[in-house]
């Protein structure tokens, strides 16, 4: 018992050839056991204003042979073959990576069916004994796979300048990284240096001082470069941080601490973990994410209290700053030179990770997660191999300033 033909809703077809207008040519490929048939369908797509260049195959062999031989604009594949169905023969269409517009026309089909080919790419499906739509609907499955394979290409484009984009940002963090790693070795090598030569001038100048006068001004003198220690052990710690390689547990409750002093809100630093086993790469990213979170606080929350929360759990690393501040309005966030949150994104991604924002008008939560296993992490270290050890080789005299060079 044939069932009644079953469709969803679809756009209009396209208008039927004129008189006098220049028929479609089509190269369609009908896979039918039948050869009344396969004249049938030949004849509605000429009567449509189709002059189709079609080939009949009845196997799954013979198809395959005709998809590996020639670029078809339609295949029509009836439901019932022997050994095989229009199904299989719309499967291996797919699987094979042809976008090619697939029309199901059968002698007899179930609504069941009919969905189930639907959902599996087919562009339509007719009943034999309704042939009459079968040009437009030919036609309308071409412009629909038309505009499908242009959108598909549209796709891959966005998704490939979203790469490119995501490259170029991962670069850049690797070349500012890169440049500080520079600038931190010449403050030690070649500023500390100096230092330490004037220091050794003016002790002896201080021994050799004829009169109290001088002696004092000596005095100064070697205050004013005791300060300039401090100084270059504070930019050599922003630049590239030493303290790191003591882990990034201890580098974060050292640099809370150093933040609660510095501008004297009250600061609380805890931990799942006293030692963390992380890839290369991801302690930096997390030291900077907690670094440029720890400064957005100070110069825009108007916070009083701030917290630093580092845990591992479920394979992920996760670093949570919190503060109590004014929160961040959605203006704040749309706005289009906000680079600090952008950066911070761009950042975690370097490493597979991701950053999550929750503000109120009593305070924000910045949230820096990090999958520990994945073949991002460690992308900054893979790029600038050894660039730890050269900073990491610099002595650390004082105990209670990591970053320090060695007393002068």
């Amino acid at each position: 018992m044939s069932v009644p033909e079953f469709s969803p809703a679809r756009p209009p077809a396209p208008a039927p050839v004129q008189p006098g207008q220049q028929p479609v040519q089509l190269k369609v490929l009908h896979l039918e056991d039948n050869e009344g048939d396969h004249a049938l369908v030949a004849a509605h797509l000429m009567r449509g204003g189709i002059e189709a260049d079609i080939h009949r195959v009845e196997t799954e062999s013979a198809l395959i042979e005709a998809l590996a031989d020639d670029d078809w604009d339609l295949i029509l594949s009836d439901y019932n073959l022997p050994g095989y169905s229009g199904l299989a023969a719309l499967e291996k269409v797919r699987s094979l990576g042809k976008l090619v517009p697939f029309i199901l026309v059968s002698g007899e089909i179930g609504e069941d069916i009919a969905v189930q080919a639907m959902r599996n790419g087919a562009n339509d499906y007719l009943l034999k004994s309704n042939l009459a739509r079968l040009a437009p609907a030919a036609l309308l499955a071409i412009e629909a796979n038309r505009t499908r394979i242009a959108k598909q290409r549209a796709d891959h484009a966005l998704n490939r300048s979203r790469q490119q984009l995501r490259e170029l940002a991962q670069h850049l963090q690797t070349s500012i990284e890169q440049e500080r790693a520079a600038i931190a070795r010449e403050i030690h090598d070649d500023v500390g240096g100096a230092l330490t030569a004037v220091k050794f001038d003016l002790a002896w100048m201080a021994r050799h001082a004829p009169t109290p006068e001088i002696a004092e001004r000596v005095a100064q003198a070697l205050e004013s470069v005791n300060h300039a220690h401090e100084a270059s052990q504070r930019i050599m710690h922003n630049l590239r941080p030493a303290i790191l390689e003591q882990g990034l547990v201890a580098a974060l409750q050292w640099m809370t601490d150093r933040f609660g002093k510095r501008t004297g809100l009250d600061t609380t630093f805890r931990t799942s973990h006293e030692s963390m086993q992380l890839a290369p790469g991801v302690p930096l990213v997390a030291y900077r994410f907690a670094q440029e979170a720890l400064t957005n606080v100070s110069k825009h929350a108007q916070a009083t209290k701030v917290s630093v929360d580092v845990s591992q759990a479920g394979g992920v690393l996760s670093i949570e700053v919190t503060d109590n501040g004014r929160g961040l309005s959605a203006e704040d966030l749309a706005k289009a030179r906000s680079f600090g949150i952008r950066g911070l994104h761009e950042r975690a991604e370097t490493v597979g990770g991701w950053v999550d924002i929750s503000s109120k008008p009593d305070g924000t939560t910045l949230i820096l997660s990090v999958p520990l296993s994945g073949p991002e992490n460690g992308f900054i270290d893979r790029l600038l191999p050894g660039l730890d050890g050269d900073i990491g080789s610099l002595d650390h005299d004082d105990p209670d300033d990591p970053t320090a060079w060695g007393k002068l």
